[in-house]
C-alpha cells in the first residue's frame, strides 16, 4: 500500500506536535507541503518538518491525496469543504465545526466528492480504550454513565492558554467532543440534552443526556426490550461534567458504567496524542486502498456529535427552576 500524499494545513502547537510530527514518522504518509494563514509560519514549519512552505492553497491540493487540518473548528469547516471539492481525502480534527450548519455542510461536500474522512476523536484511536468500549457496548445494556474531564489549560507552560476559539467556546466545544465520541457508541444516540454551567467566571459545565439504545435512531423507541437500559421505563441516562478552568488540583478524567452487573470504569492514564494519530492515519490510508467511506469517527459521526453540542449550548441559555424557600 504506497503511502497517501498529504498535506497540512494549519501552523499551531498541534499542527506541529500531533499532526506534523505522525505524518512525517508514519509509512503511511508523505508529507508534501504546509499550508497556513500566515505564509511566513507556513515557510518554517515546512522546513521543520522537512515539507515546502505553500501560499497558494490550491496548488497544495492539486499536488496531494489526502490533507491533515489542524486550525480552529470554523476555519476547518471551510477548509475541509474546500479540499473534499478538490478530491482530497480528510484527516480532520475536532469538533467538526463550531455549527450544525458548518459541519452539515463538510458532510454533504465529502459526500458529494466520495472521498475518505475520519475525525480525530484522540482516545478513539488508542487501541486500549477502542477495545475497551467495544467489549463495554457488547456487555450492555447500560443503565447510566457518568463521565468526568476536569483541566485547567490555563497555567502557565500550557500550550492551549492562548487558543482564542477555546477561551470563547470552553470546555463544552473543546473536550466535550471527546466525551460524546466515548458515551455515544457504549449508550446510544442522544434524545435530549439538560445543561447548567458552573460558578461563575468558569467555563464548568454539567450535562444531562437521555439516549435512544445503541442502533436505534432518536425518538424511535427500540423494540419489545422496553426502554434503552433493557426495561420498561425511562430511557437510559448519562451525565457528563466538564472544564477547562478547574483548580489544578482537582483535575481528573474517569468514565464509569452502571448496569446490572455492577460498573465497569474506562481505562485512563497518559498516552501520546501522536501514536493515536498514527493509528488514524493508517485506518484512513486503509480506507482508500480498499475504496471504503464508512467509519466509526467519519463526518456523519462528527455531525451527530456537534448536534449535541449545539443542543447543549441552548440549553445552557434557558432559565432554571428557581426554589423559593
Amino acid at each position: 500500500m504506497a503511502p497517501l500524499r498529504f498535506g497540512l494545513l494549519g501552523t499551531g502547537y498541534w499542527a506541529l506536535h500531533a499532526h506534523g510530527t505522525a505524518l512525517t514518522a508514519s509509512q503511511h504518509a508523505n508529507l508534501q507541503g504546509v499550508w497556513g494563514r500566515d505564509p511566513a509560519k507556513a515557510d518554517d514549519l515546512g522546513r521543520r518538518l522537512g515539507a515546502k512552505g505553500f501560499t497558494d492553497l490550491d496548488q497544495l491540493l492539486d499536488q496531494v491525496d489526502a490533507v491533515a487540518i489542524a486550525v480552529p473548528p470554523d476555519v476547518q469547516a471551510e477548509l475541509a469543504v474546500r479540499a473534499a471539492r478538490a478530491g482530497c481525502h480528510l484527516l480532520l480534527d475536532k469538533p467538526l465545526a463550531l455549527s450544525v450548519d458548518g459541519a452539515e455542510a463538510v458532510v454533504e461536500a465529502v459526500d458529494q466528492a466520495g472521498v475518505a474522512a475520519i475525525v480525530f476523536f484522540t482516545s478513539r484511536f488508542r487501541p486500549d480504550v477502542e477495545r475497551w468500549m467495544i467489549s463495554a457496548a457488547d456487555s450492555g445494556p447500560w443503565c447510566s454513565a457518568h463521565l468526568v474531564h476536569y483541566g485547567n489549560i490555563f497555567q502557565p507552560g500550557s500550550p492551549y492558554g492562548g487558543s482564542l476559539w477555546r477561551r470563547e467556546r470552553g470546555a463544552l466545544w473543546d473536550i466535550g467532543p471527546h466525551a460524546l465520541a466515548a458515551i455515544l457508541p457504549i449508550m446510544g444516540r442522544v434524545n435530549s440534552v439538560t445543561a447548567r454551567g458552573g460558578a461563575a467566571g468558569s467555563d464548568t459545565v454539567h450535562l444531562v443526556l437521555t439516549h435512544a439504545a445503541p442502533g436505534h435512531s432518536p425518538g424511535t423507541p427500540p423494540a419489545a426490550s422496553g426502554g434503552a437500559n433493557g426495561v420498561e421505563g425511562p430511557a437510559a441516562a448519562s451525565t457528563v461534567s466538564l472544564s477547562l478552568t478547574m483548580p489544578p488540583a482537582a483535575s481528573t478524567s474517569q468514565l464509569v458504567l452502571y448496569g446490572e452487573h455492577g460498573s465497569r470504569a474506562r481505562p485512563e492514564g497518559n498516552f501520546e496524542a501522536t501514536e493515536a494519530f498514527e493509528v488514524a492515519l493508517a485506518e484512513l490510508a486503509g480506507m482508500v486502498a480498499r475504496g471504503e467511506r464508512a467509519h466509526r469517527c467519519d463526518v456523519h459521526f462528527g455531525l451527530e456529535v456537534v448536534r449535541v453540542l449545539a443542543a447543549a449550548e441552548q440549553a445552557l441559555m434557558r432559565p432554571a427552576i428557581e426554589l423559593d424557600y
